[in-house]
């Protein structure tokens, strides 16, 4: 690996359309962790891939993962890297929000707390109320905590799912 220091990333995936050359939404995901395993990192843990509704005006049902991840790259390196990879899958960013796409790859925690610029914030700002995101997140890391509540994954995971 790059450089010295290393951090760990907690990556979640989302699909919900084909790829020409990777197939479906279930596929993708898994060709975006080979994409990310030939960056400069490491893939610690994989989840099992669930299925969610979508948010928003798009009809396709998600497949959904999350991966534990190892690199020195830092954060807006590792945003950098993840974009391209969207692109390489065919992410296009326009158009209207929360459309059907190919691969959506989001930085939700990593092990230097919190991290914010004008591009990307760390603990991403959304995930504690996506069940697409807690439930593969709690399968691979449910003991890591939000370093803006103190809770653990699996209580947030708990506290999103109680009937």
């Amino acid at each position: 690996m790059r450089g010295h220091l290393s951090h760990r990333y907690l990556i979640a995936f989302g699909s919900n359309r084909r790829h020409v050359r990777h197939g479906g939404p279930r596929r993708i995901i898994g060709a975006a962790l080979a994409a990310i395993g030939a960056l400069d990192a490491r893939i610690i843990a994989v989840s099992p891939t669930m299925t969610s509704r979508p948010l928003g005006p798009s009809q396709r049902d998600y497949a959904n993962a999350a991966a534990v991840i190892e690199t020195a790259l830092r954060p807006r390196e590792l945003l950098r890297e993840l974009q391209r990879i969207e692109l390489d899958f065919g992410r296009r960013r326009r158009g209207r929000r929360w459309g059907a796409r190919t691969l959506d790859l989001d930085i939700v925690l990593w092990d230097g707390g919190v991290f914010s610029d004008d591009a990307l914030a760390i603990p991403h700002p959304h995930f504690r109320e996506r069940g697409f995101v807690l439930g593969p997140a709690v399968a691979i890391a449910g003991r890591w905590r939000d370093p803006a509540t103190g809770l653990s994954l699996a209580h947030l995971h708990a506290r999103l799912t109680k009937p």
